[in-house]
C-alpha cells in the first residue's frame, strides 16, 4: 500500500481507475490493485479508503509515517467523454500556504501542519467581504457546470464535455514591471502583462505592454536564475506579442507549475528599460472577461499591476482582483500595513471608491462594486471606464489604467453545423464565423455558409435559449449577408457589457435559418480557439469543410473549418476544427477520435499525392506538414487541392474542403540541405555545439538538436535531442523469416545467417499496405505499415512485454504478448532489466551492472527499491515522501529485497499539553503559561483563497 501511496503522491494528478484496452487479444497489464468503490458510487479510491466526491483529507501512509498533515488530498469531480462523472485524486502540500505569523515564538501543535501563535489571533486580515469576492472567482466555474443540467441546453454549449485531451489547458499570468536594479539606477516605467495557457507540452503565451516600446526579446528564467527559453519578438505595431514555448522539459513544467519561473522583456534601449514578474497559477483567469494593465504616470517609477475582472451571471456586479507591483516598498521582515483606495473613474470624475488595507507582504486586493447603473454599464462596454489604486499617507503612490474587454491571442470563432441545431439534423452544410472585439466593444464579423438544404432565411447571434423553441436573438446580421457569396461581412457596435461577458465565457451562438429549418438549419457556439504558434492568418476567413464538398456529398451533422498557410520553406502549416459529430457517429470504441485529417488533390485519380495529416481526438487538429511533394503545392497554389476529415462511419471522406494556397515552391520543400549541413557543422564543432541553448548534454557530450544517437549505456535504445530534452526508446526489432540468426557484437538485433540459410527458403510474402498506416490511441501517433513497436500506455509506459504490429492491409494495430521460451535451468535471470523474458545465466551471479538499472525486473531478494531509488541489502536511509521531503524520524533498511521501517521511539509524556518543535522527531511539554492560552484559533489565509 505504501508504494501505492508514494505514486500517487509523486503526480500532479490521477485518475483513480486507471484501465487500458486494446485491440484483441486483449493483454493482461493492470494497475496496482486499490478498492473498488461501493457500487453505484462516485468518487476516489485512495490507500484503501473510499471517498466521496469533493471530500478532502490527508493521506495516512500507514505505520511508521503515519497522516500527513502538510498534505491535502481532493477527490476532484470530472466528467468523462460520455458525460459520465468520475472522482480524480489530487494532492498538494499545503505548507507553503501557512499564514504568516507576527508572534515570536508560534507553537507547532501535534496533528497539524502549520504553526500557531500561543496568545489569541492574528487580526491583521482581509475582511470576509474581501474572501467571498475571492470565492465568486474559485466557484464561477462549478456554476457553469450546474447550468448544463438544466431543463433543456445548446447540444453546442455541452461540446465541452468533447473536449480531447490535447485540448485541455491551465492558465497562468504574471505581471511584468521594472523594479529597481540597482541602488543609483532607476526602474522602467513600463509594464507588461502575461496571460499563459498550458496545452499538454506546449506554453502559449499572450504579452501586452505600456509606456515602453516594442520588446525584442523575451526570456523565461528557471528556478535557479538561469535562461530556460528565449523568444525573439518580431517587428511589428502592435502592442501584443504572441509565442509559443514548445516541447516544455518535465523538471520546467514541475517549476511552473509550483511558480517557480520568471519572466523578463527586454527592449533595444537597454537594461534599464526592462521589466521582469514571476508567473503564477490564478483561479481568476477562468472567469475573467474584462481586464486593465495599472501604470504609473511618474518617470522611472517601477510600478504597476493589472486587474482582473468579471461580470455577476445574473446582478450587475462587478468583481476584480487587484495583482500590484512596487506600489507597496517596505524590506523589513515584519509585514506593514497599508491602507490604500481604489477609485473608478470616468472623464476624472469619481464614480466609485473602496478604502481598505494591504500589506506589504501580500499586496493583492479583491473587491466587488455592486449594482452598476445603466450609464456605467454602457461607459465599462466603451472602454472608457479607469480603474485607479493609490496608497495614503506621507508618500503616496499611484497606478491606473482603462478597463477593456480581455485580450489574448486566441481566435473568437465558430463552426456551424447541422448536428449543432437546436433540432439536430444531417445537411451536409457548414457555417464558419470569424469574430474581432475592438477596445471601443465594437464586434467585427466574417461569416461565410455553404450547402444549404433550402432557401436562406435569417442569421442571427444568439443566447442559449431558456425554454425549447423560445430562441434569445441578440443581433440580426441577416442584412450584411450577401445570398450570391454565402458570406457577410460587418460590425456590432451596440454591444452591451453584458454581451462582452457572454462573448468571453463562450455563452453566445451563431444561427443560420432557412425556409425549411425556421428555428436554424446550421448553429455554432462561438468560442475561443487557444493561440498554438502556428503560421495562420486566423484574422482572415478559413476554408469551410463539409460533407457537401466530398464526392460523392455526405449528408452528415458534422462540419468543420480550416486554416492553411506555406511558409517561405515550403512547409504547410494547418490548422482545422470540426463540429457536429456525435459519439453516436463515430464508432471506435472506447475513445473519442473525431477522424484522420488528409490533404490531397481534387482529382481522385491522383491518389498517390494524398497525404495523411494527422489522426486526432476532440475537436481540432493542428500541425506543420514538411517534405511536401512538388505536385501537392502546385496544386495547392492552383486551388485544385482538398483537406479531408475521415472518420470510421465514412473512411473516405466525412467532409472536405477544397483548398487555394498561393506559393512560389516550384522545386518543392526548401531549405532541407542548408539544415543539414549547418547539423554536420555543429557536430564537427564542438565548442558551437556550447552556445546554441537547443542542444543537449548527454553522457559528457553535446548533441545538437534534431540528431539522432546510439547511447553507450545500451546500443538497444534510440536517442533524439528535442531542444535541451534527450528522449531514447527502446530499439524494436524487425521479426526475421529465416531459420538462422546470429547476434552480430555491434549490433542490436540479430540478422539472418545467409551462410547456413536454405536456398530454397521463399520470400516471405508482400502484404498490400495502406497507405494511411494505423493510428494506436495509446500515444497518440500514426505508425507505418508493417511497422512494430512496444505500446506506450499512460501511466506505465512502455509494455516491454507486448508488441504491437501495423496490419498494412487493413490499417489495424493488432497487439500480443511476448511468448517467452521455457527454460530449463533452476535459477533464470534477465540479461538486461529492459527485457521481457529471462534466460539461463552462464553463471549464478547477479548481472554487472544491475544495480544501477531497473531492480523491479531483477531477480533474487538482493535488492530494495523506495520510490525511485534502489538500495544494496542492509543499506539504511531515511524516506523520502513526495510533496513533504525527506522524513529523518523514520529510518528504513533493506532486508534481503524487503524494505523494512520504522519511526525513532520517543519517551512516553505525562503532560497534556505538548509541541513538537520544527525539525524535531519527538514532542515536548509546553510550561504552564502556554497550557492556559488558548491554542485552537486559526488565522484565514487569503493567498490560499487568491490561487490554486
Amino acid at each position: 500500500m505504501l508504494r501505492s501511496l508514494l505514486c500517487v503522491l509523486s503526480c500532479a494528478c490521477l485518475h483513480t481507475v486507471v484501465a487500458w484496452r486494446l485491440k484483441s487479444p486483449a493483454l493482461p497489464i493492470q494497475s496496482e490493485r486499490e478498492p473498488q468503490p461501493s457500487k453505484g458510487l462516485t468518487g476516489c479510491s485512495f490507500g484503501g479508503r473510499f471517498y466521496s466526491l469533493e471530500n478532502t483529507w490527508h493521506p495516512d501512509l500507514g505505520d511508521p509515517f503515519g497522516v500527513m498533515h502538510c498534505v491535502q488530498c481532493y477527490c476532484e469531480p470530472q466528467k468523462g467523454r460520455r458525460g459520465k462523472v468520475f472522482g480524480k485524486v489530487n494532492c498538494k502540500n499545503i505548507k507553503q500556504d501557512c499564514p504568516v505569523l507576527t508572534c515570536d515564538d508560534p507553537i507547532l501543535l501535534l496533528g497539524h501542519c502549520c504553526k500557531t501563535c500561543a496568545k489569541g489571533d492574528d487580526d491583521k486580515k482581509q475582511t470576509d467581504a474581501v474572501l467571498d469576492s475571492f470565492e465568486y472567482f474559485h466557484m464561477k466555474d462549478k456554476e457553469k457546470e450546474g447550468d448544463l443540467h438544466k431543463s433543456y441546453n445548446d447540444r453546442a454549449y455541452l461540446s465541452s464535455e468533447d473536449t480531447g485531451p490535447r485540448e485541455s489547458r491551465t492558465d497562468f499570468v504574471a505581471v511584468l514591471t521594472g523594479g529597481v536594479t540597482d541602488s543609483w539606477l532607476p526602474g522602467s516605467s513600463g509594464v507588461a502583462r502575461a496571460r499563459f495557457s498550458l496545452t499538454r507540452t506546449s506554453l502559449g503565451f499572450s504579452i501586452t505592454y505600456q509606456r515602453m516600446e516594442r520588446p525584442t526579446k523575451i526570456v523565461f528564467l528557471d528556478s535557479d536564475g538561469a535562461t530556460a527559453f528565449v523568444f525573439r519578438v518580431p517587428k511589428g505595431a502592435s502592442d501584443m506579442i504572441c509565442g509559443v514555448w514548445k516541447n516544455l522539459a518535465k523538471p520546467l513544467m514541475r517549476q511552473l507549475q509550483s511558480e517557480q519561473l520568471r519572466i523578463s522583456m527586454s527592449t533595444s534601449s537597454g537594461p534599464q528599460e526592462d521589466v521582469e514578474g514571476k508567473v503564477i497559477k490564478h483561479r481568476a483567469l477562468f472567469a475573467e472577461t474584462f481586464s486593465s494593465t495599472l501604470t504609473s504616470k511618474e518617470e522611472n517609477s517601477g510600478m504597476g499591476g493589472i486587474a482582473m475582472l468579471t461580470l455577476s451571471d445574473v446582478e450587475n456586479n462587478l468583481h476584480f482582483i487587484l495583482i500590484l507591483q512596487g506600489l507597496v516598498k517596505h524590506k523589513d521582515k515584519e509585514p506593514l500595513l497599508v491602507p490604500i483606495r481604489v477609485q473608478l473613474v470616468y472623464r476624472q470624475h469619481i464614480l466609485r471608491e473602496i478604502r481598505a488595507n494591504i500589506t506589504s507582504h501580500d499586496p493583492d486586493f479583491a473587491e466587488v462594486l455592486t449594482e452598476l447603473n445603466s450609464r456605467e454599464l454602457f461607459w465599462l462596454s466603451r472602454g472608457q471606464l479607469e480603474i485607479a489604486v493609490a496608497t495614503e499617507g506621507p508618500d503616496p503612490r499611484q497606478v491606473s489604467g482603462f478597463i477593456t474587454g480581455r485580450k489574448s491571442c486566441d481566435t473568437i470563432q465558430s463552426v456551424m453545423s447541422s448536428g449543432d441545431a437546436l433540432t439536430p439534423g444531417k445537411t451536409g452544410g457548414v457555417g464558419s464565423a470569424v469574430f474581432n472585439l475592438h477596445d471601443n466593444g465594437t464586434l467585427e464579423y466574417q461569416v461565410q455558409v455553404a450547402g444549404l438544404n433550402s432557401d436562406f432565411v435569417g442569421l442571427t447571434i444568439e443566447m442559449k435559449p431558456r425554454r425549447r423553441n423560445k430562441r434569445s436573438v441578440l443581433y440580426d446580421l441577416t442584412p450584411d449577408y450577401n445570398k450570391d457569396t454565402g458570406r457577410a461581412q460587418g460590425s456590432w457596435s451596440r454591444l452591451e457589457a453584458r454581451h462582452i461577458h457572454m462573448l468571453l465565457q463562450n455563452e453566445l451562438f451563431i444561427n443560420v435559418a432557412t425556409a425549411h429549418s425556421q428555428d436554424g438549419e446550421l448553429r455554432g457556439q462561438i468560442k475561443a480557439l487557444h493561440y498554438s504558434g502556428l503560421d495562420t492568418a486566423r484574422h482572415e476567413l478559413p476554408n469551410p469543410l463539409a460533407g457537401h464538398f466530398v464526392s460523392p456529398s455526405v449528408r452528415t451533422g458534422a462540419s468543420g473549418h480550416a486554416w492553411v498557410s506555406v511558409d517561405q520553406q515550403c512547409h504547410l502549416h494547418y490548422e482545422i476544427m470540426v463540429a457536429g459529430l456525435s459519439k453516436a457517429d463515430d464508432l471506435t470504441v472506447n475513445t473519442n477520435l473525431h477522424g484522420l485529417a488528409e490533404i490531397g488533390e481534387i482529382d481522385d485519380s491522383s491518389t498517390p499525392h494524398k497525404r495523411l495529416l494527422t489522426g486526432f481526438y476532440g475537436s481540432q487538429a493542428h500541425g506543420v506538414l514538411k517534405d511536401m511533394s512538388v505536385e501537392l503545392l502546385q496544386h495547392l497554389d492552383q486551388g485544385t487541392a482538398f483537406i479531408q476529415v475521415s472518420t470510421k462511419t465514412n473512411p473516405r471522406g466525412e467532409i472536405r474542403g477544397q483548398i487555394h494556397v498561393p506559393n512560389n515552391c516550384e522545386f518543392g520543400t526548401r531549405g532541407e540541405v542548408k539544415e543539414a549541413e549547418f547539423d554536420e557543422l555543429f557536430v564537427k564543432d564542438p565548442e558551437e555545439l556550447k552556445k546554441d541553448p537547443h542542444t543537449c548534454f548527454f553522457e559528457n557530450q553535446h548533441h545538437a538538436h534534431g540528431s539522432r544517437w546510439t547511447p553507450n549505456y545500451d546500443k538497444c535504445f534510440s536517442c533524439s535531442c528535442q531542444k535541451r530534452t534527450v528522449i531514447c526508446d527502446p530499439v524494436i526489432c524487425p521479426v526475421l523469416t529465416c531459420s538462422r540468426t546470429i547476434q552480430p557484437e555491434d549490433k542490436c538485433c540479430p540478422v539472418c545467417d545467409e551462410r547456413k540459410e536454405p536456398k530454397d527458403m521463399k520470400a516471405p510474402e508482400i502484404v498490400e499496405e495502406n497507405p494511411e498506416g494505423c493510428y494506436f490511441e495509446g500515444d497518440q501517433k500514426m505508425h507505418a505499415p508493417g511497422t512494430t513497436w512496444h505500446p506506450f500506455v499512460p501511466p506505465f509506459g512502455y509494455i516491454k512485454c507486448a508488441v504491437c504490429t501495423c496490419k498494412g492491409s487493413s490499417g489495424e494495430v493488432h497487439c500480443e504478448k511476448v511468448t517467452c521460451p521455457v527454460l530449463t535451468c533452476s535459477q533464470p535471470v534477465r540479461r538486461n532489466p529492459s527485457d521481457c523474458c529471462k534466460e539461463c545465466p552462464e553463471e549464478e551471479r547477479t548481472p554487472v551492472g544491475l544495480e544501477h538499472t531497473d531492480m523491479m525486473q531483477a531477480d533474487g531478494p538482493r535488492h530494495c527499491k523506495f520510490g525511485k531509488n534502489y538500495y544494496q541489502n542492509s543499506d539504511n536511509w531515511h524516506p523520502w515522501v513526495p510533496l513533504v521531503g525527506e522524513m529523518k524520524c523514520i529510518n528504513c533498511w533493506c532486508d534481503h529485497g524487503v524494505t523494512k521501517c520504522q519511526r525513532k521511539q520517543c519517551p512516553v509524556m505525562t503532560c497534556i499539553n505538548l509541541n513538537r518543535k520544527e525539525g524535531a522527531c519527538c514532542p515536548e511539554c509546553l510550561d504552564s503559561k502556554a497550557e492556559e492560552d488558548d491554542l485552537g484559533v486559526k488565522v484565514p489565509n487569503k493567498r490560499r483563497t487568491l490561487r490554486q
